[in-house]
């Protein structure tokens, strides 16, 4: 967006600007916050979940923390409040933009590799004791970041400059190539697949797979409890799969949802082939800049999930907010 925001009176701004210049400063501080408190509760490994999910989660945690910093912060709420910093400078710009695709996909496709976990670690028991381990995590998350941002280094020559500032080039447009010319039009066909098509695809599946193992698993469970009495190592069992199954769809069935409008509205831009907003009131604009709100809106969701779904994680979240309160008292009255 071209016009700088802060030069006019709030109320006069259109309807979308108001909502974003409230929205991603509120979504900043709950996303960076949100994440460190998670990172250090998992990190602790007190939560009660096994190191193999505890290094996703931890991951996932960063991830978000990045999407937080990275796209929100320095790129949504800086392009409304201080639309002339070195940010805007095309080489930086662009550089930047990358990146935001980058740490987006890393955090889906951590998101997916999470769920791929979770379905052999309850679908598949002859695999599970061997790919559900921490080692095995590890290598995962070492290998999708890394190829992740190999993926997006395009997108650093998507860009051109949109005007010229002291003979310095300044702004991010995209380049008009980008929207005739096969060769990029593959490859943003390519990049929605990755990231979200195949992504809520294979969640879904995942999902809808492993349900139908429980079910199964559910009913002949009953069969065997008419034939004789169940234990309680198998009550026990029972009870850590439903946690565990639990936070998997909580955390899947979230990023499913907060995508799916950026989904629908890419596949109606794809219909219509409109690609350009005719102002700041156009509906096209308005739906996608919703898109975008809600998308990154899970950056900082995955740790109410934790706290909902977890009560050791409450636990934890708990002693530390008593201990933080206990070091400000000791400062206040220190300081009187």
């Amino acid at each position: 967006m071209k016009i700088t925001f802060t030069d006019y009176p709030f109320f006069l701004l259109p309807p979308i600007v108001q909502a974003e210049m409230i929205y991603y400063p509120i979504i900043a501080v709950l996303g960076i916050l949100a994440n460190v408190i998670s990172i250090v509760i998992l990190s602790r490994g007190k939560c009660g979940l096994s190191k193999c999910v505890s290094r996703y989660l931890v991951a996932m945690a960063a991830a978000d923390l990045l999407v937080a910093v990275i796209d929100v912060l320095l790129y949504r709420i800086n392009q409304l409040y201080f639309p002339t910093t070195f940010l805007f400078i095309t080489q930086v710009c662009s550089f930047h933009r990358a990146l935001n695709h980058a740490v987006t996909d890393i955090s889906v496709w951590l998101t997916l590799s999470f769920t791929f976990d979770r379905y052999l670690m309850i679908c598949c028991h002859k695999l599970r004791s061997r790919f559900c381990t921490e080692k095995t995590a590890a290598r995962v998350i070492a290998t999708v970041c890394p190829l992740l941002c190999f993926k997006n280094i395009p997108w650093y020559f998507a860009f051109e400059p949109s005007l010229s500032v002291h003979n310095a080039a300044w702004g991010c447009n995209v380049k008009q190539e980008c929207f005739i010319e096969p060769t990029w039009i593959s490859f943003n066909w390519i990049h929605k697949c990755f990231s979200p098509l195949l992504p809520m695809f294979l969640i879904s599946l995942l999902n809808a797979l492993t349900v139908g193992h429980i079910l199964m698993a559910s009913k002949v469970r009953k069969n065997l409890r008419g034939s004789k009495n169940t234990t309680n190592q198998n009550d026990a069992e029972l009870e850590n799969r439903r946690k565990s199954i639990i936070l998997l769809f909580a955390i899947s069935g979230n990023f499913i949802m907060l995508w799916m409008t950026y989904f629908i509205y890419f596949l109606w831009t794809q219909i219509t082939k409109r690609f350009y907003f005719t102002s700041l009131i156009d509906p096209s604009l308005i739906a996608d800049e919703t898109s975008y709100m809600l998308l990154l809106l899970s950056c900082c969701t995955n740790t109410c999930i934790y706290a909902a779904t977890q009560s050791k994680f409450r636990g934890e979240l708990k002693s530390g907010m008593k201990y933080l309160r206990r070091i400000m008292s000791k400062c206040v009255n220190e300081g009187i």
